[in-house]
């Protein structure tokens, strides 16, 4: 990713479309057909000699050119025929995010064979589910795991339906209007970068498409932060349910050398700010003057190479915690209870309900029990046991039926055949 926004490889594919409109306009008789080879062998660009050049100039893509006419001759004059500086820019822009997008898609489809990995070790680990930060009914940590995975899976779609949008390219001059230039140059330049050319265009390709692709980022680094905004909830000490790994020799605190904190997904939890930050940039920069100012411009340079860079660091950071994370079995068993029998509350109000003269009646039973239990800090199924109200309606057996940690689970495996499929 680094060496992709790199001056080196985007001037490489300047000089590679540069090259391949020479190519276009001599297979049309444009430019004489003698000139091209000798363009094709002398197209030469230093990184150093452009910055220089662009001391002066204060123009990148005039000093690029006139570094190549420096090292071309006099058959220079035929590159950059017809053509404007958002020619390449925008065009060599789209193949670079495209390339980008990529990278992105393989670190997505890294932390999704992670994330299945962990959702089938993990598939029947019984874990107290949580509303409001508040006990609500037993899941699966597997579950968790699957929730992660499919949302890995849309924002794959998400980022390959950007990718599309954004692999257009455009060679149709000052306006868009293909003044000086034969459309059929665009088309053949696009074939060979296998790019579509944009249906229409002003200066530039239009920036909503630039914006989709960023927000799809943002999107990105907003699910890492959930998951790891998770994983760190899960890691209080209260809780220790789930914990970053913690290598041999790493320092939790300078004072405390007992602290082991969850550093890295607090990490990735500040960069998503940082994407969301810059997918609002790239929104902004959609409005522009008539058929183009730069204000766009100096945005992009920064925002663009910035949030790729990102979103790659922290999927692969975030692969690497899922792969190494801790997790403590008997700590959710013992959460599980900390209520002591309050999360089967659900089950009971429906057997109830289904006895009952109405749901209210269940309800204020099962209500009146879990407040004792939670203000007396008594047993709620100790309580329900020894309730005339309820015993007149469930009998013993059928009160026990009611904490069984089965019954809230009996439909993992279904639910894993929708996120999976039939076969792992």
């Amino acid at each position: 990713m680094k060496f992709l926004w790199s001056d080196q490889n985007r001037f490489q594919k300047w000089l590679d479309i540069e090259l391949l409109a020479c190519e276009a306009q001599a297979n049309l008789g444009i430019i004489p057909k003698t000139a091209l080879p000798k363009i094709k062998k002398k197209a030469k660009f230093d990184v150093e000699r452009i910055v220089q050049i662009e001391e002066k100039t204060k123009h990148d893509v005039v000093a690029f050119l006139t570094n190549l006419a420096e090292n071309i001759g006099k058959e220079a004059k035929y590159v950059h025929y017809g053509m404007t500086s958002s020619d390449i820019l925008d065009t060599s822009l789209s193949l670079l995010m495209r390339e980008a997008g990529e990278v992105i898609l393989q670190d997505l489809d890294n932390l999704s064979l992670s994330l299945k990995k962990k959702a089938f070790e993990f598939k029947h680990t019984p874990m107290i589910g949580r509303t409001h930060g508040v006990h609500a009914e037993p899941i699966t940590l597997g579950l968790k795991f699957a929730l992660w995975y499919a949302e890995v899976q849309r924002n794959m779609e998400r980022l390959k339906r950007a990718i599309e949008t954004i692999s257009v390219g455009k060679i149709s001059g000052a306006v868009g209007t293909f003044s000086n230039l034969d459309p059929r140059v665009e088309e053949y330049v696009c074939k060979k970068l296998e790019l579509k050319p944009a249906p229409i265009s002003s200066q530039i390709i239009q920036r909503d498409r630039h914006a989709e692709f960023m927000t799809a980022l943002a999107i990105i680094a907003s699910s890492i932060e959930k998951f790891a905004t998770e994983i760190r909830n899960l890691q209080r000490t209260e809780i220790l349910e789930l914990e970053e790994g913690f290598a041999k020799g790493q320092k939790g605190s300078s004072a405390m050398p007992h602290k082991r904190n969850p550093i890295t997904c607090e990490r990735l939890c500040g960069l998503a700010r940082l994407v969301r930050t810059n997918a609002q940039a790239a929104l902004e920069n959609i409005t522009l003057w008539h058929e183009r100012d730069i204000s766009h411009s100096s945005v992009e340079r920064v925002i663009i190479p910035d949030s790729t860079i990102l979103v790659d660091y922290m999927l692969t950071q975030f692969t690497k915690i899922i792969e190494n994370l801790l997790v403590y079995p008997d700590n959710m068993r013992k959460n599980l209870e900390k209520t002591r029998g309050m999360i089967f509350s659900g089950r009971l109000l429906l057997a109830l309900s289904e006895k009952t003269p109405s749901k209210e009646d269940a309800y204020l039973m099962v209500q009146d029990n879990a407040m004792k239990a939670w203000n007396r800090n008594e047993n709620f199924r100790d309580l329900i046991k020894n309730d005339q109200r309820v015993k007149k309606y469930l009998s013993e057996k059928e009160i026990e039926e009611c904490f069984s940690l089965d019954y809230y689970l009996r439909n993992v495996d279904y639910i894993f055949k929708r996120v999976f499929g039939q076969k792992r």
